[in-house]
């Protein structure tokens, strides 16, 4: 059996002792049936994963200890891609988030749109990111990434799209899903860093899509079929590493 590959929010040092977060250790006990002695793989996003092994059990939490130093972990892709995704309902930007991360893409930047039907204060903003960067974690774990990717806080396309535009690097590809769209991925020149637009359920509104080719994006179409924002954004994303990528 594989190692199993934990996320901890923790500096990892030699000899460390490390208690687990409550997810993880949950998951370490009552899903993998761990005990003490078993090894596992720690990491923190900062590229290195650290093989440790299981020292405490107990009410009081999941510990685990650090051997050695850290190995460097490459698999990250050479396209730097990033997700501009309109925020879906739910379980459907979760699978967004994991499939995104084990596709993956670099950054991901959740839009609200005017069809955006999740609606965020304060409050839920804070919960729904840490809930998503759990997300995107538990996906790390899985494919063997030791490099989480970015995460930006909710922000409307408009104010998004000025801000992208004052700052963005002007050689990146700017990208948005389209239907209509004049380019496919097998048209596209080499490139080695990219944004992606994709709408929520609904699509973006025409205004949107002005607003974002203002901005300099190129419309690109994956063929005959309308695909739901789930679907969408992870076969462009397929497609771009496959032809240009790591895939």
């Amino acid at each position: 059996m594989r190692t199993p590959r934990l996320h901890v929010d923790a500096r990892l040092a030699a000899n460390a002792e490390i208690e687990l977060p409550a997810l993880a250790g949950g998951h370490a006990v009552r899903v993998l049936r761990l005990r003490v002695g078993d090894a596992v793989v720690l990491f923190n996003g900062d590229g290195f994963d650290h093989d440790a092994e299981l020292v405490r059990l107990d009410k009081r939490g999941v510990v685990a200890r650090v051997h050695g130093e850290g190995r460097a972990v490459d698999r990250e892709s050479p396209l730097r891609l990033t997700l501009a995704q309109g925020i879906a309902r739910g379980e459907k930007m979760d699978l967004i988030l994991q499939k995104a991360t084990e596709l993956g893409v670099a950054r991901i930047v959740p839009l609200v749109t005017s069809r955006t039907e999740v609606r965020l204060d304060a409050e839920r903003t804070a919960r729904r990111l840490a809930h998503w960067r759990s997300v995107i974690a538990s996906a790390c774990e899985q494919c063997g990434r030791a490099v989480l990717p970015e995460l930006d806080a909710p922000c409307e396309l408009a104010a998004w799209a000025d801000a992208f535009e004052a700052a963005g690097a002007p050689d990146d590809l700017r990208l948005i899903l389209d239907p209509g769209g004049d380019e496919t991925a097998r048209d596209l020149a080499p490139f080695r860093a990219a944004t992606l637009a994709i709408g929520p359920e609904g699509g973006l509104a025409d205004t949107e899509r002005t607003i974002l080719r203002r901005a300099g994006f190129r419309g690109l179409r994956l063929g005959p079929r309308i695909l739901r924002t789930e679907t969408a954004g992870l076969a462009a994303i397929a497609a771009l590493q496959a032809l240009h990528g790591d895939l």
